[in-house]
C-alpha cells in the first residue's frame, strides 16, 4: 500500500496531477484546496495517497492525494464512516471541508447545522448527515491548524456564502469559487457581497 509519493510535479489540473517518480508518472485526484497549494511544474512535492480500486478482480486503481496526513486521515473518516459515501462522494465533502479542517471538526463536535451550511456549503440533510456519522469519531482526528472563521459573526457568513453564489452563477465551479472568495476574505474582513466577489474576481 502507497503511504506517500515523491518527486517533481510533472503537470497539474483543478482534478489531477501527475508526479515523476523515478521515471513513472503518476496520476493523482487532488482536491481543490490541495491544488492551489502545489509549487510550479518542475518542483518537488510530497503527496500523501489514499488508493481505491474499481472493479471487480481488483480492476483499475485511482490514488487519491493530500499535502498532510491530516488532510488525508480526514478523507479517511469522512469516507468510511459518512454512510452512501465513495471515494468520488468524498472528495466532493473534503473540497468543501479543507477550507479549515479545524473549523469543521469544531462544528461536527459542537452539532453546528449553521456553520456548516453557511461556512462550508453543505446543505441542511447533509450537515445532519455528517454529525450523525462523526460527532463520536471525529475527536480523533488531529488538527494542528487554527480555526480561521470562529470569529466570523453570522451577517459576514452570509456575505461569504452569498459571494460564492455569486461566482457561481457567473460561471465558475463551487469549489474553484469557494476557495477564492475564502483566501479574499480572510485578507480582508468587513467587505459588502458586490466587493468580495469583485476582488476574488480578481484573483481568478
Amino acid at each position: 500500500m502507497l503511504d506517500y509519493l515523491t518527486g517533481p510535479l510533472e503537470s497539474k489540473t483543478t482534478n489531477t496531477i501527475t508526479i515523476d517518480v523515478n521515471g513513472v508518472g503518476y496520476a493523482i485526484s487532488v482536491p481543490i484546496d490541495t491544488f492551489s497549494k502545489l509549487p510550479q511544474i518542475g518542483d518537488q512535492v510530497k503527496i500523501y495517497i489514499v488508493e481505491a480500486v474499481s472493479g471487480m478482480y481488483g480492476g483499475v486503481i485511482y490514488l487519491y492525494g493530500f499535502l498532510s496526513k491530516e488532510d488525508r486521515n480526514m478523507y479517511v473518516l469522512i469516507k468510511d464512516e459518512v454512510p452512501g459515501t465513495g471515494t468520488k462522494k468524498a472528495m466532493e465533502y473534503i473540497d468543501k471541508i479543507l477550507k479549515s479542517v479545524a473549523d469543521f471538526k469544531t462544528a461536527i463536535i459542537k452539532k453546528d447545522t449553521t456553520m456548516l451550511q453557511t461556512i462550508f456549503g453543505f446543505t441542511k440533510k447533509t450537515s445532519e448527515k455528517l454529525i450523525s456519522a462523526l460527532k463520536d469519531k471525529i475527536q480523533d482526528i488531529q488538527i494542528t491548524e487554527e480555526q480561521k472563521w470562529a470569529r466570523i459573526n453570522t451577517a459576514q457568513s452570509t456575505v461569504v456564502s452569498e459571494a460564492i453564489e455569486g461566482l457561481v452563477a457567473l460561471g465558475y465551479k463551487e469549489p474553484l469559487a469557494r476557495s477564492i472568495v475564502d483566501k479574499v476574505h480572510v485578507l480582508e474582513e468587513h467587505m459588502t457581497v458586490e466587493d468580495l466577489i469583485r476582488k476574488s474576481l480578481q484573483n481568478l
